[in-house]
């Protein structure tokens, strides 16, 4: 019997490409694992209705964890018209399965590492390594929708806020409402991650990043527990800085900032801007983590037109299967795993086309294979 049981999810697009190469890596690395595989993808939600059918979610159930690839996602109207003929007008609506595996498995804390390695000619500044925190199951990504607004969703905010009135002009035909909700637990909970980490892995401060002086309840929440929290951590320094301003200041000074934090949006948001600081998407790994179960993603799109071409970059997938090794307390895979990333990285020999190469995706990953 194997050692993990390890949910294998694809995905579509390029999703599959950079998973080959995953599995060469984590075979040369002798990882002993069985990797049950499992659907997802928009061709499931074409002709299921369901991006993420329920055999899918039962089976991870039985699994340590997953790793997950890439989907095509796109926004609802035009998800509805790419759904089975047979499918269309029976209620199905379309919704990310990477936030509703967020959201069933209680994978509240997104880590998002953002290191340039040296060598790399798309490193804005040699050097920068940032650490992002992202609440991954509340905020703006929460999933309470409208549109239209029922008559009962608005007459009870309306009944409750003076600034409704002025939306009614419009008829709530012609609204639309996304909600911002965040509870005092998940504030602290993520906060609470990002000081945990800075505290064991030697990190110099924590910034806690939103908006509070525009969105003052959501905002205010996130900031007033984000001090009390800094309080059991006295040695690491806190700071707060508006999402704007935070962005800019990236640009500027990224040497300033050691962990970011931040609710899901915002965080989303930090975690891109922060990706191209250090060679894009193709270096940018991801890790949603629960108290007992964790999915592993690179957090690049599934680019429907490489797919099976084998041409876009592995880095961010081999960077994320480090993450799931370090994740599984397999120290030493995942530190020999980063030092042959960084060894092929910083030669520079072997490359995609985004590094100005012609290498392809599998051709990289059996480079990083012979630096292990």
């Amino acid at each position: 019997m194997s050692k993990y049981r390890i949910a294998w999810l694809p995905g579509d697009g390029v999703g599959n490409d950079v998973m080959e190469a995953a599995r060469l890596v984590l075979d040369a690395l002798k990882f002993d694992a069985e990797y049950v595989h499992g659907d997802i993808g928009w061709e499931f939600w074409k002709t299921e209705g369901n991006a993420l059918p329920d055999r899918t979610l039962e089976m991870m159930k039985s699994t340590k964890c997953a790793l997950f690839g890439a989907i095509t996602s796109k926004p609802k109207s035009e998800a509805a018209k790419e759904l089975d003929p047979s499918l269309a007008g029976k209620g199905y609506e379309y919704f990310s399965p990477i936030v509703r595996l967020r959201q069933e498995f209680n994978l509240h804390t997104n880590l998002r590492p953002c290191k340039a390695y040296p060598g790399n000619p798309l490193n804005f500044k040699e050097g920068i390594d940032l650490i992002i925190f992202r609440e991954n199951t509340e905020g703006m990504y929460g999933g309470v929708e409208f549109h239209p607004i029922p008559d009962s969703v608005f007459q009870a905010l309306d009944s409750n806020h003076p600034k409704m009135k002025k939306f009614k002009q419009y008829g709530l035909e012609n609204l639309a409402l996304s909600t911002r909700i965040m509870s005092r637990q998940k504030c602290d909970n993520i906060v609470r991650q990002a000081f945990s980490y800075a505290r064991k892995h030697g990190r110099k401060s924590v910034t806690v990043v939103d908006k509070p002086n525009v969105l003052r309840e959501t905002g205010g929440l996130m900031i007033r527990t984000a001090r009390e929290v800094a309080k059991d951590f006295p040695g690491i320094p806190m700071y707060e800085t508006n999402i704007d301003a935070q962005c800019m200041w990236l640009l500027k000074n990224p040497f300033d900032y050691d962990i970011l934090v931040a609710e899901n949006m915002f965080g989303d948001i930090l975690s891109d801007l922060a990706a191209q600081l250090v060679g894009g998407l193709g270096f940018a790994s991801s890790a949603n983590m629960g108290d007992s179960y964790a999915v592993f993603e690179p957090t690049h799109g599934s680019a429907p037109k490489y797919a099976g071409q084998y041409k876009v970059n592995p880095m961010a997938m081999l960077l994320t299967t480090r993450l799931m090794l370090d994740w599984l307390e397999e120290k030493n895979m995942a530190s020999k795993l980063e030092k042959a990333i960084a060894t092929v990285i910083r030669e520079g020999r072997v490359k995609t086309y985004d590094l100005g190469g012609n290498n392809t995706t599998l051709e990289v990953a059996r480079e990083v294979i012979n630096k292990l």
